[in-house]
């Protein structure tokens, strides 16, 4: 079965058949844009992040994988409405927040708005990869969309700006979509394109979740 929660697999299949065919990265990434734009103007909760079991149990889990830790700056690539990050800002001091959707982010702002240690900005990696270093960094479904190459190169700048002794969390649906990548294999292009340390792997029917650190 392809995971398609409020059919968001299947409307966003209409848009990534045609990134493959861009001459650039950048004609791709304003496509991605434009689709997820689309998406969250349509709906305003497309993947149910407020009222889905799933979701709900997958927060949980990804809170769980951190261990006790407090984080002194993270972030939250493709942060989308802010329900995870909601739960993040509890553990970190400062924690950025980045999507491509300005619908998404308008969202986010809103439930936010008490939270004062959440910085929140609009940004697609690997282009928009941003400035400074970080303790954490959380991908929780967002690398399968992206192509093998961005996955490889987000994965080099990850490597490169996490902290010595940081943490980087990535969450990935392991069910079939409808995408070039699925996220088991998200996962492995991941690990292989940056000298890892895999800490560790939690598996659940549904998705898993992948501890790195810097080896």
């Amino acid at each position: 079965m392809i995971r398609t929660v409020s059919s968001c697999r299947l409307r966003y299949s209409i848009i990534s058949p045609r990134i493959l065919r861009y001459s650039s990265v950048a004609e791709a990434m304003s496509e991605r844009r434009r689709g997820f734009e689309r998406l969250f103007t349509d709906d305003a909760d497309p993947w149910r992040f407020d009222t889905s079991r799933y979701e709900h149990d997958k927060r949980e889990a990804t809170m769980r994988a951190l261990g006790q830790r407090r984080f002194g700056r993270a972030v939250e690539i493709g942060c989308a409405t802010g329900a995870l990050t909601a739960q993040l800002a509890t553990v970190c001091d400062e924690l950025l927040g980045l999507d491509l959707s300005e619908t998404a982010l308008a969202h986010a702002r809103a439930r936010l708005a008490e939270t004062p240690n959440v910085r929140l900005m609009r940004g697609e990696v690997p282009g928009d990869w941003p400035e400074g270093t970080w303790d954490l960094m959380v991908f929780s479904e967002v690398l399968y969309f992206l192509s093998a190459e961005e996955i490889a190169e987000v994965s080099r700048l990850a490597h490169r700006t996490l902290d010595a002794q940081g943490m980087c969390l990535l969450v990935n649906w392991t069910g079939p979509n409808d995408l070039p990548v699925d996220g088991r294999h998200a996962v492995e292009i991941f690990r292989t394109a940056a000298p890892w340390a895999q800490d560790e792997t939690r598996p659940a029917p549904r998705y898993r979740i992948d501890r790195f650190t810097r080896s």
